[in-house]
C-alpha cells in the first residue's frame, strides 16, 4: 500500500502550492485568496522509486459550526481520518496563529504521525522563522518553501521515512474516467457521494460550491472509474471572479481528458442555451455521453413531459446519449446510469476490425451512391480505424473532398449502427489519393 501524506493547516498557508510540489504537477488551484480549495483533492507522487498519496484539503477550522466552512471542516477531518502521516503547514511569514493553536491541539489528539511545516521561509533565516512554532507541540518545525521548492525533498524523505517501501501498484487498468458536468446546483457533487456511500465531495445548496476539479478513484461491482466532480459552467458573461474563470477552464480540462461525461441537468428548470453549450462543447471533443435528469422525484406527470419534450428539442444533437431520469439525493437510476457509463466506454475505446470497415463501406455505398460531383463520382475504396475515444474511421479514395456533409453523416450512422456503438459519436475523416497524371500535359 501507499503511504497517504495528509496537508492540513488553516486558510492561505501554501497547501495546494506543496500539494503541486509533492505531486509534481498543476492539479490544485493555486491564488492568493484564501478558502480557494475547499473539496479533497487527491494525486499521486513518487521519491525516487517510491510511490505515495497526497491529500490536499481546504482550509481547516475546527471549531466552524455552520456554512460552507463547517463542510470544509468536514472534508478535512473525514482526510485526516484516512491519514498515514499528516503534514500541518503553517505559515512562516505571518507567523503563529491563535487558529494554528486550534488545529495543533485537534491533530495531537488524533495520535496519528506528524509533521510540522513552515512554509513560505524563501529568503528568511530559518531558525529564527522555527522559534515560535515549537509553543505548538507538535515536534521540531521544518522550514521549506513550497513554491520554490526549498527543503521539501527533506519534508518528503522525513514523511515517508516511518514506512516500508510500497510495491508498486500496475496503473494499466484504472477504468473510465468520468466526468460529471453541467451548470451550478444541479446535483453533480451530490451524485458522487451517493455513488460512494459518502461524504467525499461538499454537496451544499449554495451555487459554485465546487470549484476544482476533482477526481474520486471509485470501484463497483469489481470494474474501477475514476469520477471527475467538476465546477459548473455558468454563462460566459457571468464568470467575473479570476478564480471561477481558473475553475471554468479545469472543468472544460477534466472533459478533455475524459472518457464519458455525464451531463447533469436539473428536471425542475428548463433545459438552458447553457445546457446546449456545455454539451456542445463535449460533442466537440469526441467524448461519449450519458445524460442525467436530476430531481426527477420533485416532478409531476406533466412536468415531466414537458422536460422530456424539452430535452428532444434542444438537445436533439445528441440523439446517441442515453437519457437517465434520476434523483441524485435519494439514489433513485443511479445503477442504470452506470451501466450506461459502461457501454459508452466500451463504444468509445471499441477496436474496430479493417476488413469488416471495408466491407460495411462497400455496402453502404451500394445502398446509397455519394452524389456526382460534375461528371464525377467520388469513389471509396477501403477504411480503417484511425483512433479511440472517440472511434474514428478514415476512408481512402478518389475526390473525395467533393463528398457533402450529409453523406458524411450518413456513413458515420452506418457505422455506428453495424458495430453497434451505443454513447459515443463517431467520427469519419477522408483521405484523398492524388490523381498521378493531375500535373501531366498531352
Amino acid at each position: 500500500m501507499k503511504p497517504t501524506l495528509v496537508i492540513v493547516g488553516r486558510p492561505n498557508v501554501g497547501k495546494s502550492t506543496l500539494f503541486n510540489r509533492l505531486t509534481r504537477s498543476r492539479d490544485a488551484l493555486v491564488a492568493d485568496q484564501p478558502g480557494l480549495t475547499r473539496d479533497r483533492h487527491y494525486g499521486q507522487g513518487r521519491l525516487g522509486g517510491r510511490p505515495y498519496l497526497v491529500v490536499d484539503t481546504g482550509g481547516f477550522e475546527p471549531l466552524a459550526k455552520e456554512g460552507i466552512v463547517q463542510e470544509m471542516a468536514r472534508q478535512a477531518e473525514s482526510a485526516i481520518a484516512e491519514a498515514d502521516m499528516l503534514l500541518f503547514v503553517v505559515d512562516g511569514r505571518s507567523g503563529l496563529e491563535p487558529q494554528d493553536k486550534d488545529i495543533a491541539e485537534r491533530l495531537r489528539r488524533t495520535g496519528r504521525p506528524l509533521l510540522l511545516v513552515v512554509n513560505k521561509a524563501e529568503g528568511m533565516n530559518r531558525p529564527v522563522v522555527a522559534a515560535e512554532f515549537h509553543e505548538l507541540g507538535c515536534g521540531d518545525p521544518l522550514v521549506i518553501s513550497a513554491a520554490h521548492g526549498d527543503g521539501v525533498m527533506e519534508l518528503v524523505e522525513l514523511a515517508l521515512e516511518p514506512f516500508p517501501e510500497a510495491v508498486e501498484e500496475r496503473d494499466d487498468e484504472h477504468g473510465p474516467r468520468v466526468a460529471i458536468a453541467g451548470r451550478p446546483n444541479v446535483g453533480k457533487s451530490t451524485l458522487i457521494n451517493t455513488l460512494l456511500g459518502e461524504e467525499r465531495v461538499i454537496a451544499f445548496d449554495m451555487p459554485g460550491t465546487t470549484r476544482d476539479a476533482i477526481e474520486v478513484p471509485f470501484e463497483r461491482s469489481g470494474r474501477k472509474y475514476t469520477l471527475i466532480d467538476t465546477a459548473g459552467l455558468r454563462r460566459k458573461g457571468r464568470v467575473f471572479e479570476t478564480i471561477e474563470k481558473f475553475s471554468v477552464i479545469k472543468t472544460l480540462q477534466a472533459v478533455e481528458q475524459s472518457n464519458v461525461v455525464i451531463l447533469m441537468v436539473d428536471a425542475s428548470q428548463e433545459i438552458s442555451d447553457q445546457d446546449a453549450h456545455i454539451a456542445g462543447y463535449a460533442l466537440e471533443a469526441g467524448r461519449a455521453m450519458v445524460i442525467a435528469v436530476n430531481k426527477w422525484d420533485a416532478l409531476d406527470s406533466y412536468q415531466r413531459d414537458r422536460i422530456k419534450i424539452d430535452i428532444g428539442r434542444k438537445l436533439n444533437f445528441l440523439g446517441f446519449a442515453k437519457v437517465h431520469y434520476i434523483s441524485a439525493l435519494q439514489g433513485d437510476g443511479v445503477g442504470p446510469l452506470l451501466a450506461s457509463v459502461d457501454k459508452a466506454y466500451a463504444g468509445a475505446m471499441a477496436k474496430l476490425a479493417t476488413p469488416k470497415l471495408s466491407r460495411v463501406l462497400i455496402l453502404a455505398v451500394q445502398k446509397q451512391a455519394p452524389p456526382r460531383h460534375g461528371i464525377f463520382r467520388p469513389k471509396l475504396r477501403y477504411a480503417h480505424q484511425g483512433g479511440s475515444n472517440p472511434p474514428i474511421i478514415v476512408i481512402h479514395g478518389n475526390a473525395l473532398e467533393h463528398l457533402p456533409a450529409s453523406y458524411t453523416r450518413y456513413l458515420e450512422r452506418t457505422f455506428t449502427e453495424a458495430f453497434r456503438l451505443e454513447g459515443t459519436p463517431l467520427r469519419v475523416q477522408y483521405k484523398t489519393s492524388k490523381n498521378p497524371y493531375a500535373d501531366k500535359t498531352t
